[in-house]
Formats: C-alpha cells, structure tokens, sequence
C-alpha cells in the first residue's frame, strides 16, 4: 500500500497519497462499477439474518437499497470559536475560546502522513480501491452475521464511517432534545436499513468527492474523547503539538481512539495501557502489515512509552482570567447573544457562537487592561471582612464607544457551585442583560445631565446661584413628564455646608447639592432625563429613568460603562457614541461577519460639551476629585459622584483620548465607605487612588490634547 522509508520525522515524509492521485477517481469508479454488478447479492447476504429472524423477503432489502438517496449533504462542522483582544504591537492575542466541541479543521497538508496511513492501514486497508462499500469485507461480515444472527454489524468503510460521523454531528445540532435523541438514535443503531444507508450514501459520497477529500473529512469530524473532535484538536489536547508535527507513535496512539474514543482517551491514566495495547497490536502492527511502515519504525514506535502532554484549550471566558478579562468575554458573548450577530439561521433565538467556528476580535487593549488590573488590585481586595466590597472600571474611546479596558476586583467564574467571596459571575461594569447587575446609584456623577440642560437653556457656569440645603417645596419643580409633586423634599450637603452664593462653576467643583437643586428648580427635570438620554444613560436594569427631583444627585442605578461612555460624550464635542466591544469577526472561510455599530449621534452642542468640560476641570483642579489628578500635564476632567451613606462611591473622568469610570461601593449590605477602611486607606478615597494610578499609566499610550475654550454662554436664547 504504502512505499517504505525509515524516516521518523514526518516533515521529511513523501505524500504517499499523493502518488497515487492520478488513479484515485478511476479507481473509485471501478468500485462502484463492480459494487453495481454484485449490488442484490450482497444485499441479499447483508439481510440473510434478518429473513431468517422476521421472515422478510432479501428483495425487500434490495429495493429498499435502490430507494434510499444516494447524496449527503456535508454540513458545516462545529468549531472552535476563539475571542482576541490587541497586545502592545496591535497583534491578536487570544483570550478565550468557546465551543460545544472542541475542532478545528485543517486542510490535507497540515495532517502527519502517519496519521492518514495508520487510519486507512487499521479502519480499511482497500480505501483506494473500492468504491465506498468494501465488498469483500461486508460478504466476510453477513456470513459472520448470518452464522451469529446479528443484523448489519461490521464492514464499515472510512466512507461509511464518514457517513455516520455526518449524521451523528446533524442529530447532535438538533436543538429540541426529543428531535435530537431520536435523530441520534437512529443515525447509531444496529439496524440493516441503517447499514444499507450508509452504504448507499457512502457510494454517493465517493463520486462526489475525490479520496482525500474523504479522508481528510473522517480526520476532521472523528471523535477521539470527551468533547475532543477532529485531529487538529486530538493532537493540540493530548499531545501538545499540531497535527503536521505528530509522531508515528502518537498518531497510532491517537488514530487506536476512534472506535472506543472514551474508552481509550489517553487523559485517563487508567486508559494508557490498553491505548497502547491497541496502538501496537492493532494499528501499529497493521501499518506494518500493509507496508506503509518498516519493520524498523515499528519496533521504535512499538518501543515509545505513551507519555500524554495534556494541553487543555482556553475554553470559557474563565481562561480571560490571568488577564482580568473574564468579564469583558462575557459581556462580547452577550452582546453576541442578545442582539442576534451569530444567530441561527434555523433558529434565531439560539447562536452559531460555540460551534461556528469564528474568530472574534475585540476592542480590548491589553496594555490598558493589565493597567486597570494592576490599579483594582493594589487597592480594592477581592474581599474584606469589612464590607462586601465590589469594584468596576471601565475606560471607553471617545468618538468610536470602543471599550478598552473593563476590570474588577473579583475573577470571572460562571459555575454556579464555586462562586465565593473572591469570584462571581456578575459583572459590575455593565447593564443586568450584559452583565446580570442591576447597577448602583451613580451620585453627584450624574448632575452632569442637569449641568449641560442648564447650558443647553442659555445659562453660564458664571451664573450665581443659592448653594445652602434647605426644604424644597416639589411644587415649585418643574416636570413635564411626569407631572408637578407636591409636598416637600430636604436634602443636604456634604457636611451640611451652607455656602450661601456661589458660581456654578464653584458649585460643580464643590458638588454642592443645593446649588444643583437651585438650578433644577429653573428647569424641567423631564429635560434633565431627556438630557441623560441623550448621552446614552440607562437605568442598568432596564427600565425607563426617572425624573423625580432626587435624581439629581444620582439616584438612578446605573451601569459605569454607560457612565463612561456620557464622560467620553463630553470628551467627543458633545457627540455621544454607544459602547461596542467587538472591532471584527471573520468566519472559517475568511468572510467578514456584520458586526454592531456604534450608534453616534449629538447629545449636546460643541460649546456645550466644551464649558461642561472646563467645568468639570475645576472638580480635579482643587475641587473634591483633587485626590485622582494624575499631575501628568495631560488635560483631564472629572466628576466624583458618593451616595446616601457613602454605600457607593465614583470617580468618573476623560481626556480627549479615553474616559475612565472607576465605582467602588458595596455589593451588598450598606456600610459607609467613609466610615470604613481597606488596607490602611479610608474606602472613600479608593476610588481616586484606583483612578489615578490606572490613568497614570493610560495617558502614556493615549495621550490626551488640548480641550476646548469654554463659551462664556454656550447657547443663545
């Protein structure tokens, strides 16, 4: 079958296959030419137990051959999805990857010749020479089964088993679990109208494809354990090397799986023995026997101990760990399910994701994310017995909504049974349907919204306004939407300042709440929520924000990406970008996949968002977000945002390049950050200690310009 050499090193192999491409296609024809001529005799003697079991007739049988369909739509296998994020130099570096079986197909090159003689040498030594069904082979098998009474056992060509392989794959893609279980069972069992198919269709399988293309299609679906399928994946997981790179000794050890493929996969120490077994009584002795190797190599494979390297593939976004990114893969899955970019085609409900074997890349940047790695852990625990304590940052690119970096204090594990203190399956940064939080008051961040409505209205950040607290009559609030309240409302400043007239500007810097309540109470607080919609905030659980009068201060629970991206709206001239996280994704033949788009659209004008900017300059240059300026002569500004209690605390701020929201606060309970310390600092200040050392090192890579002049009146009436 196979010319002799004595060389180990496949590299050095000649294709022995392809020495004999010329005949290929002739000589599968004379197979199926002599197959025609003995096709009732052999029917007749496949389905002699069953005549003698059930008293049917063998023409029955025959007719039955002559009616089945004779082509086989090879459907697309399931593969490998993998989820990149960009290193330093721009490259792809894979975080994770997602599947239901682990595959990745390889063309006829990329596949050791020891591997395709060792599975023709052991499964059908005349693959080259029939024509889908062996006829000798399944003559020596019915007289076997009419002397034992089985039905359609044995004699399965390569063909065959490819044919099986297709429609086990078909049954198990079936997403109702009773239409998959039966189409499954009746792709397996042990039946002569099963056997009869899988010649039929073996028979139509090799005129419409070459042997190669036979071959390597078995390689490439065959299960060899677990959820291990295809040899590319077979050779990565047991052995540690690509297919092309397999030893005689590894390829028989892998090619002795795929009859009993759990029973011999070698990640079983318990296993080893009777692999080898039939690696070398089996396979090896067979590739010896059809002269596809020498007695030589024999002996020295037969000699090689099996010495399994297991190198298991970075399934699930749990493998994003090292990287602080396991909840930035969750929330590209998410994204991925819930606006239907991979959906089903026979099923929109449901995705291709984990078996259509993408390559995804993402926005993250690598240098940004092991900074906000770096700065979460210095300072925020992933637990303390003095509150259970949560953090999120997320950084957003103003003008694209590309999300860059998005950390936490605590690992991504999705397994329900294992989560503790130090790792959950939620991610704090995004909304309940990216991330299952419901999200957190954001504070004084969000007077913002009611900052620009009052530019938006005509006013300046020179005007002078009552900054005492005070009982607020509710009557004298406007509110379009949801109607004028009554009775009365007292909120208070920090420390219960009475700072009588300020500036807006000071009252901004200060985060003075009866200033901004002085302000609310000229406008409409159904625009201040117009106003927040426009810079793409949501309520993180997913419905309407209010505008109740309270919701100045912040106490709409929203999520920091959404507060992220409204900062880098600023940043961006006012223009407001929706948050994306995937850049590209290209299927296994190299197209392109729509992806989402960021959604740009004006949330306030220029000039606004400009003196929102020198506004907000002010809180970080002496104003109560003093503690995050980085001091690194990169224009920033920012907004500090802590709620009743000091349960939740934020520094949010941007430069022309990025915009960082950083929350510590609790995930449960209510303890005061402020009354509270976490390795030696007091809680509230973490958040600036996070943001600080995390920009530090940002505003290197992404060094921010200049901002724009404030307009003394940003809009004319």
């Amino acid at each position: 079958m196979a010319l002799l050499t004595e060389s180990e090193d496949p590299m050095n192999q000649p294709d022995r296959f392809d020495a004999r491409s010329s005949d290929r296609r002739s000589t599968s024809l004379l197979g199926f030419v002599g197959l025609s001529v003995v096709a009732g005799a052999l029917v007749s003697a496949l389905v002699t137990p069953l005549v003698a079991v059930a008293g049917v007739a063998a023409e029955t049988g025959i007719q039955l051959f002559e009616t089945l369909p004779e082509a086989l739509a090879i459907d697309a296998l399931a593969q490998t999805t993998d989820i990149y994020a960009k290193n330093a130099a721009g490259e792809p570096v894979l975080l994770a990857s997602v599947y239901e079986q682990n595959r990745k197909s390889v063309p006829w090159e990329a596949v050791s010749i020891f591997v395709k003689d060792a599975v023709v040498s052991t499964e059908d030594p005349r693959f080259f020479t029939h024509g889908g069904v062996d006829i000798t082979s399944a003559l020596r098998a019915a007289i076997g089964n009419a002397a034992s009474g089985e039905v359609g056992s044995g004699a399965s060509t390569i063909s065959m088993q490819y044919v099986k392989n297709v429609l086990v794959q078909r049954a198990e893609a079936i997403r109702d679990k009773e239409a998959r279980e039966a189409a499954y069972e009746e792709a397996v069992k042990t039946s002569v109208d099963r056997k009869l198919r899988e010649m039929r269709l073996a028979i139509g399988l090799e005129k419409a494809l070459t042997k190669d293309q036979i071959l390597l299609g078995y390689l490439n679906i065959a299960h060899f354990g677990g959820s291990v399928y295809g040899i590319q994946a077979a050779a990565e997981y047991y052995f540690g090397v690509s297919a092309s790179e397999l030893t005689l000794a590894q390829a028989a050890s892998l090619v002795a799986m795929v009859n009993e493929p759990n029973g011999l996969r070698i990640d079983d120490p318990d296993n080893i023995a009777d692999n080898k077994f039939r690696r070398d009584n089996d396979v090896l002795a067979a590739m010896l026997q059809q002269r596809a190797i020498t007695q030589a190599q024999f002996d020295a494979a037969v000699a090689t101990p099996i010495e399994p390297r297991i190198t298991p593939p970075s399934t699930g976004c749990h493998a994003a760990n090292p990287l602080g990114a396991g909840f930035f893969c969750d929330y590209v899955q998410r994204v991925i399910e819930n606006e239907k970019v991979l959906a089903d085609p026979q099923d929109i409900e449901h995705t291709t994701l984990a078996r259509g074997g993408y390559d995804i890349f993402t926005t993250l940047d690598l240098d940004l994310q092991a900074a906000a790695l770096s700065a979460v852990d210095a300072y925020v625990p992933h637990s303390t017995e003095v509150l259970d304590i949560g953090s999120s940052l997320v950084t957003v690119e103003p003008g694209t909504g590309r999300i860059l970096a998005m950390a936490q204090n605590k690992d991504f594990n999705a397994d329900p049974d294992e989560v503790s203190a130090g790792n959950t399956a939620i991610n704090y940064g995004a909304d309940y349907e990216y991330g299952g939080s419901s999200g957190f008051q954001a504070g004084s961040a969000y007077k913002i919204f009611t900052l620009a409505e009052w530019l938006k209205s005509g006013r300046s950040i020179g005007d002078v306004v009552n900054g005492d607290s005070r009982a607020l009559n509710l009557s004298s609030f406007k509110d379009s939407c949801q109607g004028t309240g009554s009775g009365t409302y007292s909120p208070k400043n920090d420390g219960a300042q009475k700072p009588g007239s300020m500036s807006v500007r000071a009252a901004t810097a200060g985060s003075v709440n009866g200033a901004y309540f002085s302000m609310a109470q000229k406008l409409d607080q159904c625009e201040i929520r117009k106003t927040a919609e426009a810079f793409g905030m949501k309520r993180a659980d997913g419905k309407e924000l209010t505008s109740y009068v309270s919701d100045v201060l912040g106490t709409n629970e929203v999520s920091p990406v959404r507060v992220a991206s409204a900062f880098a709206a600023i940043a961006n001239k006012g223009v407001y970008c929706s948050p994306i996280a995937i850049d590209r994704i290209v299927a296994p033949d190299g197209s392109e996949v729509p992806v989402p788009k960021s959604a740009c659209s004006e949330a306030v004008a220029p000039e606004v968002a400009a003196t929102m900017a020198s506004a907000l300059t002010s809180v970080i240059q002496g104003g109560t977000g003093s503690a995050s300026n980085p001091h690194d002569g990169i224009p920033v500004f920012g907004k500090t945002g802590t709620t009743d209690s000091e349960k939740d605390t934020w520094f949010v701020g941007a430069t022309t390049r990025l915009a960082t929201a950083v929350w510590v606060g609790n995930v449960n309970g209510n303890v005061s950050l402020r009354r509270s310390e976490v390795g030696g600092i007091r809680a509230d200040n973490l958040r600036h200690r996070v943001w600080k050392e995390y920009m530090t090192s940002a505003n290197t890579k992404f060094p921010g310009g200049q901002l724009p002049d404030a307009a003394s009146r940003p809009v004319r009436n």
